[in-house]
């Protein structure tokens, strides 16, 4: 299995390459990329959660800050069976260049607890929330680090976290903490959460997409394959299909189905929530390492990472790779890719806009002021789009992949910031 967290330094590797150049003072902006390659911080810990049956068990968590040079630490917690921490500190580092990509005052975090939330009740649910809550109370805040949703976790967690935070947390550590609605993102909308936040990260990649079927030239109807249905999927493929582009094949862990006429995400869902899978829809059942391999325009891997391995890179046949998961291309894939001239656009870029909408939130809660829906969705659109429009004009000026055109601007907000501040050593 690939390492990721080694991924995201050979990533960082490829693009310091082509900046150093620019830099009269290499020998800072050389310490400067070696701290980058490393989190500020890991937090490790085992929470103690007390099961229905009685029983105690114990569950690894982990926080990793990467680097606050721009602004407070921010990024999700996920809960699943495969977290690691090495897959934990390379999250946290996309997290880094994915605020920089669209400007946003954020530097990267990212949380995670090695657990099947399947497995548990709503009641060992909410005590592992609550515990890992208290876990990172000491190091988070709206001014230090913003956790928010992930991978199996949603606004009711967020909603129980904050409430520890807020309480229990401020019996344990004799002390008032510091506004706890600001330190939560992802909230429902009771509890100070955002208009839009729901559907952000599959709107902005759709958003992205919009921008480069323009570029690209790509008409109405172009086909799209989608892998993962979550909330990330769904949306992407639900606001590509209402604006008339095809999306021919969905999947979801359980397995994909395909057909050439089209499908309507939004009856696909319905299917789902009244007891289906994806697989089980009507039309052709393929596999997830099959929908990767179709013969289709865009491909969107929306599920989880390390999915583009140099093993099938080079049977890939759209023309556009989105990606809407974290990491899901490895660089041995990126370089098959590459080279068969399929354009990659990155996840750092393509699925931001949750934690742009979770950075709108933040200044929501910050003022005590709520937008509506409609503003909220404009200036996603208006970063997404600019964002984008740099990471083009770069590609074309500067003649290398989409990936090191968004890189190269990301990491390069982030080592100048560190460079003024001086604290590159």
């Amino acid at each position: 299995m690939s390492n990721p967290h080694q991924n995201a330094i050979t990533q960082l590797e490829t693009v310091a390459a082509v900046l150093r150049q620019s830099y009269e003072d290499k020998e800072s902006f050389d310490a400067a990329i070696d701290q980058l390659k490393t989190p500020d911080r890991v937090i490790e810990g085992k929470l103690r959660i007390r099961m229905d049956d009685g029983k105690v068990k114990t569950f690894q968590a982990y926080r990793s800050q990467h680097n606050n040079a721009v602004g407070p630490y921010k990024g999700g917690i996920r809960f699943h069976q495969n977290v690691t921490k090495e897959e934990v500190m390379a999250l946290s580092t996309w997290m880094t260049w994915k605020c920089s990509v669209t400007g946003i005052p954020y530097g990267g975090g990212k949380g995670g607890v090695i657990v099947d939330p399947k497995k548990l009740s709503q009641g060992e649910l909410q005590r592992l929330s609550r515990a890992y809550a208290l876990f990172v109370a000491p190091h988070i805040g709206p001014w230090t680090d913003i956790p928010a949703p992930d991978v199996n976790t949603d606004g009711q967690i967020m909603a129980w976290m904050v409430d520890e935070y807020e309480t229990a947390a401020k019996k344990r550590y004799k002390t008032l903490v510091e506004n706890p609605i600001a330190t939560f993102t992802g909230k429902p909308l009771l509890l100070g959460g955002s208009k839009g936040r729901t559907e952000a990260t599959g709107l902005g990649g759709f958003y992205v997409f919009e921008n480069l079927a323009k570029k690209m030239k790509l008409k109405k109807g172009a086909t799209i394959a989608v892998q993962g249905f979550g909330n990330v999927g769904y949306w992407f493929a639900y606001f590509a299909n209402k604006a008339g582009y095809k999306v021919v094949a969905l999947s979801d862990s359980r397995g994909g189905i395909y057909s050439a006429a089209g499908l309507d995400p939004e009856k696909v869902l319905a299917h789902k929530e009244a007891g289906g899978t994806v697989g089980s829809y009507k039309g052709k059942q393929i596999t997830n390492a099959e929908l990767l391999e179709l013969d289709v325009d865009v491909l969107v891997p929306a599920a989880l990472e390390n999915v583009l391995t140099k093993e099938n890179a080079g049977k890939v046949k759209a023309q556009l790779v989105l990606e809407m998961a974290n990491g899901p291309t490895t660089p041995e894939a990126d370089e098959i890719l590459a080279k068969k001239g399929i354009t990659v656009i990155p996840d750092v870029l393509a699925n931001a806009g949750g934690v742009t909408v979770s950075y709108f939130e933040w200044v929501q809660n910050l003022q005590g002021y709520y937008w509506e829906k409609e503003l909220v969705l404009e200036r996603l659109k208006g970063l997404m789009d600019e964002a984008t429009d740099r990471m083009w004009q770069l590609k074309n000026d500067t003649k290398v992949t989409s990936r090191v055109a968004t890189y190269m601007s990301a990491v390069k907000k982030v080592v100048d910031t560190m460079l003024l501040r001086g604290n590159e050593e």
